[in-house]
């Protein structure tokens, strides 16, 4: 693999749900040797440390039940800034921080494919849709909303502009096994691709990651992924607050961000929803760095044999 300038963005957001521990996430990356496994496979690395939120009062229009609003706004802001940003420098690795990261991380990155003249694309690897919008969650945790701010839907009072919403037809989810009545009735009017763990069960996950690493090559693509903590299994990945059993396994995960890299199409990538207050002696966070590692050209002759013990 064509050895990259990786660029490190710690965004401790912790501020998108009520469950306290993710903003410890960056730290827990750099401490699993994050840089050092990129450095290793000939990557340049760059950390430029962890950001903050920009001030940003909550609008009166966002509904009462909705968590920390001003502040998950805040941080929108500053990520969408910081992703563009690093996108001219070099591939940015965002280290969460709570999913509503992402909300930052892809209206910036799509910003910049929108200034290159590129179509956007992402890979949605989570247990969850996450196409709420503030009015439509029960919970009102704004880690559930990614998906519906960056493909414009309406009810983001207070954040920042969508100017470039990705095409819902450029969007690929796998892993889902956790989507609510609102969920599937939205995904039901988008084509966003969506492949559950039923259907990776029946036909394995190789054969729709392929479909859609096609199409993002065909059309001169952008490829954003972004991996939530609970796309794997928590057997072997118990550090996130949202757990939901039947997740991909470790063969599963690696073979996915294998293939991302054997397409070369990656661009930019999310890590999130690592809660270290919830791991078990650092492994989670050793998972995540592995599967960013496989993403960037780690093989599995390549893969240190680590006891948990």
């Amino acid at each position: 693999m064509t050895s990259k300038t990786i660029v490190l963005i710690g965004a401790p957001v912790d501020s998108g749900k009520d469950r306290r521990g993710c903003l410890m996430g960056p730290d827990a990356y750099r401490t699993a040797g994050l840089a050092e496994a990129l450095g290793d496979l000939g990557h340049g690395v760059t950390d430029t440390g962890n950001l903050a939120p920009a001030d940003t009062a909550p609008d009166p229009e966002m509904p009462p039940h909705v968590h920390a609003p001003g502040q998950t706004a805040g941080w929108t802001a500053t990520l969408a800034t910081a992703a563009a940003r690093a996108m001219q420098a070099g591939l940015p690795i965002f280290l969460g921080g709570d999913h509503s990261l992402s909300m930052g991380s892809m209206a910036g990155v799509a910003a910049h494919a929108a200034a290159t003249g590129r179509p956007q694309f992402i890979l949605w690897l989570d247990a969850h849709s996450d196409i709420h919008t503030p009015q439509s969650t029960t919970s009102g945790n704004l880690h559930g909303t990614p998906i519906g701010y960056v493909t414009g839907r309406a009810g983001f009072h207070g954040f920042p502009p969508v100017a470039h919403p990705v095409p819902e037809g450029n969007i690929c989810m796998i892993g889902l096994r956790s989507v609510d009545a609102a969920e599937r009735a939205a995904l039901d009017e988008t084509a966003i691709r969506t492949h559950d763990m039923r259907e990776i069960d029946e036909r394995g996950i190789a054969r729709p990651l392929a479909a859609f690493l096609s199409d993002v090559e065909n059309a001169g693509g952008m490829l954003h992924v972004s991996l939530d903590v609970d796309f794997l299994d928590p057997g072997f990945a118990p550090a996130v607050g949202t757990t939901v059993p039947g997740g991909a396994t470790m063969r599963e995960a690696h073979l996915v961000m294998e293939m991302v890299s054997d397409s070369g199409l990656l661009t930019s990538l999310d890590l999130v929803e690592l809660n270290p207050f919830l791991d078990d002696r650092g492994r989670t966070a050793q998972v995540m760095v592995d599967l960013a590692a496989s993403a960037l050209g780690r093989r599995v002759f390549d893969r240190p044999t680590r006891a948990h013990n």
